[in-house]
């Protein structure tokens, strides 16, 4: 990595849980490819003086995870189609203080789907409501599933993500009939939910595919128990990886290649 000096360009994540994984990956690639910038990871409590300093400080780029992807809607200029489709952020780019909001999480899920080839006859059912859910179930309806159920407990966010997609929303479990699950929730996050199964064991056996994307660790007890009953896994270490590589080609210009972006995700889990 270039010697710290006045023309760095600099960029920045918040979150309210911030982790190492981006800041390795982006800083990996930096390094690799000889370009002039730094990448450090935030979180804070106060995200709209957060966001005038990334328009203040001339910051190029910012990545925007839980719970801020909401909350910096009415702080930015622009909202791409993949932000606004969904409204929730998880990039933000500066071109000379208008600062771009997109959603790169809508993306590489979008991506996994179509590379894991999955069937859109399939039942999926997603746990969670948040600006992720919003982001997976849009997903998924772009890529045709028909018959998806949102599993939530809260009414107003869950019902509003499934009415505006053609979906189905229930408070409490179904009978574990599907055959796609998704968790899009910090259960199996490292932390205070760290030990716990975002489905129980019936969910599993009965599915076919299983996708966490929880990004840390990569191996949620989910994603474990899916493993040991011989399932289809998809991981939140493929879509951070992915989304944080779409992130990078805003920030940079620089288009990567897959085993660029492999070997990024494999360092940013190394340390």
């Amino acid at each position: 990595m270039p010697i710290l000096n006045k023309d760095m360009s600099v960029c920045i994540s918040l979150a309210g849980r911030p982790s190492n994984l981006g800041t390795r990956f982006h800083n990996f690639l930096y390094d690799e490819l000889g370009l002039n910038f730094l990448y450090k990871a935030f979180t804070t409590d106060d995200i709209e003086g957060a966001v005038r300093a990334i328009r203040a400080l001339g910051i190029r780029g910012c990545s925007v995870s839980m719970p801020f992807k909401e909350a910096v809607i009415p702080l930015v200029d622009v909202m791409e189609e993949s932000a606004a489709a969904i409204e929730s952020v998880n990039t933000i780019v500066n071109d000379d203080g208008v600062l771009t909001a997109s959603n790169t999480d809508y993306e590489a899920i979008a991506e996994l789907i179509a590379e894991h080839a999955l069937d859109p006859r399939q039942r999926v059912l997603v746990r969670g409501s948040g600006g992720m859910a919003k982001a997976v179930v849009a997903a998924f309806r772009g890529a045709g599933f028909d018959d998806l159920t949102v599993v939530a407990r809260n009414e107003a966010a869950g019902r509003a993500i499934a009415d505006k997609y053609g979906y189905r929303w229930v408070a409490d479990d179904p009978e574990p009939d599907f055959d796609l699950i998704v968790n899009v929730t910090p259960l199996g996050m490292h932390g205070a939910d760290a030990a716990a199964l975002a489905f129980t064991l019936p969910f599993i056996r009965r599915a076919t595919t299983v996708f966490d994307v929880v990004a840390f660790p990569a191996e949620t007890p989910l994603i474990a128990e899916a493993r040991r009953a011989g399932k289809r896994v998809i991981t939140g270490a493929e879509v951070i990886a992915l989304q944080a590589a779409r992130q990078f080609e805003r920030y940079t210009g620089v288009r990567l290649t897959r085993d660029q972006v492999d070997r990024a995700a494999a360092f940013s889990r190394a340390g």
